[in-house]
């Protein structure tokens, strides 16, 4: 599964105002740190802005700050909510049918479980566990907790 460039900068926005919380940042300062189109990143700091997780100040001096504490920000959640669909595979989309294998297929659970797998994974994970201040939940399942290294 890849996730979709609006996912990864929803999650790039929340680790950097995680990494700034002493002050307002700006989406510029976030599409120059990471070479990504400012207007883009507008439509995702909006998103989070409307489901509450990042607060937005206007004004001159305005900015960017996350609206809830690290530990209650759930990557999962974040994943669920800006993912525009899990089809892993055409047989998952319910505007798609036909498929030659339909009647006797286990493909379609399999990938289920996967996904499923994938999302409780996240689900385990918080703003703060990426931070690296949180409590050891990304290492459930013996997964190794995840470390992202930006360039200065």
């Amino acid at each position: 599964m890849r996730l979709t460039a609006y996912t990864d900068y929803a999650l790039r926005t929340l680790i950097y105002l995680g990494m700034n919380r002493e002050r307002l940042v700006t989406i510029q300062d976030i599409a120059d740190l990471h070479g990504i189109s400012k207007n883009h990143l507008m439509k995702v700091v909006h998103q989070l802005g409307v489901s509450g997780i990042v607060d937005t100040v206007r004004g001159r001096n305005g900015g960017l700050r996350l609206g809830r504490e690290p530990c209650d920000i759930n990557v999962g959640d974040v994943v669920r909510n800006t993912e525009t669909d899990f089809f892993m595979a055409e047989c998952f989309d319910p505007e798609k049918v036909g498929c030659a294998y339909s009647s006797s297929c286990t493909l379609k659970g399999v990938l289920n479980a996967a996904t499923a797998a994938y999302l409780k994974v996240l689900d385990g994970v918080t703003l703060d566990d990426l931070l690296g201040r949180g409590a050891p939940g990304a290492e459930a399942g013996g997964a190794k907790p995840v470390r992202f290294h930006h360039p200065a």
